[in-house]
């Protein structure tokens, strides 16, 4: 995650847990089925798990209790804080981010939800390549994030939001590093994964591709 951003997670991370049950109405259709989206992820890990921009903790809950082994990596400390007050000694939550983080043990799936725009698509595909060397077969990535299926949609939501008085929301999209599906399947495609995308709800997809 760029560091450019740590500031506004050490802001928003008191009431991080409120935004995703819909107490903020411009964000509401972001996190719509947000539980269900963290459950589905959580399903398709397998493994040693590393997840990436754990946040509070709430799909780290939901890997452990299926189980898994997991690494946290979460790069601001107020965030983090949190996350351990949740989750007690149960797992590791260590300081990094998509791709500079501690070397860990052999690693099966890697995780994410709602954080991967903070990356540029160079830094996207810098971090993509960097998983398919860690990965061996049948390892995967799976993430869900807000993504586009071409520009000209993301360019119609950046519309929605302002015909909706959405600024906020509208700011957000045109500052951050949305990206699109073929962009993201051709780089997944590159290093050696096969990839299918689900679609959760109008803002947020899952990607999951499997090291062939």
């Amino acid at each position: 995650m760029g560091r450019e951003f740590l500031n506004i997670f050490e802001q928003w991370a008191d009431s991080y847990d409120q935004t995703v049950v819909g107490h903020d109405e411009e964000y509401m259709e972001v996190f719509s089925n947000y539980e269900a989206i963290l459950e589905e992820v959580a399903n398709r890990a397998n493994g040693h798990v590393v997840e990436f921009g754990v946040g509070t903790g709430n799909l780290t809950s939901k890997l452990l209790r299926r189980n898994l082994q997991v690494t946290g990596i979460e790069p601001s400390p107020a965030m983090r804080k949190i996350a351990i007050e949740k989750l007690g000694m149960q797992t590791q939550i260590l300081d990094g981010d998509f791709i500079i983080f501690p070397e860990t043990d052999p690693v099966d799936t890697f995780v994410s939800t709602y954080a991967f725009h903070h990356l540029t698509d160079e830094e996207k595909e810098q971090a993509i390549e960097k998983y398919g060397k860690k990965l061996a077969i049948g390892g995967k990535i799976v993430f869900a994030d807000t993504m586009y299926e071409s520009e000209e949609a993301y360019k119609e939501a950046i519309q929605d939001a302002l015909s909706k008085g959405y600024l906020n929301l509208a700011m957000d999209l045109k500052t951050e590093y949305y990206t699109t599906i073929p962009v993201l399947k051709e780089m997944l495609e590159k290093n050696g994964f096969e990839v299918r995308f689900i679609s959760c709800n109008k803002f947020v997809w899952i990607l999951e591709a499997e090291k062939k």
